[in-house]
């Protein structure tokens, strides 16, 4: 298929596009700062920009992973979240209907689910996150446009047969976390893998999934996660002392964590379970917790990045 793939030069993009070509597609990037997997410079709020890039390129399919993202609103204004996530997203959706297309694959966030009562983790349980979990009360501009688009590709889903597949990624972002640094951001990374996090390649492989499955599901939205260790019947616990749910599953974890000088979590307040998008599409994580600790085990290096210095392509861009 010739697929438009938005947010070329952003970091999923960039992993993105050479594995959709592995797969037999031919791949278009579009983003606004250049990149060697961009040949369209343009904004996704550029209706007459998308609709020139579908009759110049034949599009076919639409994987939608442009976005501003929570970190950007320390730098854009509320309009420029509606016009890049809403708008952005209605614009292709549109231009992608009347191209007469049977799916559409849109990157969103779990973000979205982070209410600010959950974020403080006011409760005695961690939050378990899934599908159902609700209502969602987003906290901020980032998840409140993210949860307007995915509403937009379940209503052309439902006005126009568009199969949709909306994914809810957890993080995988290269860079420092934006707001908390009480631990080295290596040793927090690791961490996320019991319950918050996945490699960029695990989450272009799930773009990939999705792609190859819209037209049989329909319309369907998925968090992706590496999938974790706990179950609900640990949520107090992981509240109360996370270490000690830990270590009886993972009894080596302490003394590989001690060897590195890293600590594990002391309490985690949420866990998002990545079960819906095994059992709909067959997609699950290939890397783990399991994994990190057999990297730490065998001294190589961790098999997800971080890079401190990292910056997005459109901030370099200016």
């Amino acid at each position: 298929m010739r697929i438009l793939l938005t947010g070329s030069s952003g970091w999923l993009g960039r992993h993105l596009a050479p594995m959709l070509r592995g797969a037999g597609h031919v791949v278009t990037g579009l983003d606004i700062a250049p990149g060697a997997e961009t040949q369209i410079i343009g904004s996704v709020a550029d209706r007459t920009a998308i609709y020139r890039a579908f009759a110049d390129r034949g599009i076919e399919a639409v994987i939608h992973a442009a976005a501003l993202h929570k970190p950007d609103i320390a730098r854009y204004d509320t309009q420029a979240f509606i016009d890049v996530n809403v708008t952005g997203t209605l614009n292709l959706l549109e231009a992608a209907r009347m191209a007469g297309h049977d799916r559409f694959v849109f990157t969103s966030t779990t973000s979205l689910m982070i209410s600010q009562a959950v974020r403080d983790e006011a409760g005695a349980e961690a939050a378990w996150l899934d599908e159902d979990f609700g209502p969602l009360a987003p906290r901020n501009i980032y998840g409140v446009t993210k949860l307007a688009a995915e509403q937009l590709c379940r209503l052309f889903h439902a006005e126009h047969g568009l199969a949709s597949i909306v994914l809810r990624t957890a993080r995988f972002f290269p860079e420092e976390d934006d707001t908390h640094r009480a631990l080295s951001g290596e040793n927090m990374k690791a961490n996320e893998f019991l319950h918050r996090r996945l490699t960029v390649g695990d989450a272009a492989a799930a773009h990939l999934a999705a792609l190859e499955n819209a037209p049989q599901i329909g319309f369907g939205s998925y968090i992706v996660s590496a999938p974790t260790p706990f179950d609900r019947r640990d949520v107090r616990a992981l509240r109360q002392n996370a270490a000690a749910v830990i270590a009886r599953r993972f009894p080596q974890a302490a003394a590989l964590y001690a060897a590195r000088g890293w600590k594990l979590a002391d309490r985690i307040g949420r866990v998002y379970d990545a079960g819906a998008i095994e059992r709909a599409l067959g997609f699950r994580c290939q890397t783990d917790f399991a994994a990190i600790l057999n990297a730490l085990a065998e001294d190589r290096p961790m098999p997800f990045v971080h890079d401190a210095h990292y910056q997005s392509p459109k901030e370099i861009r200016g």
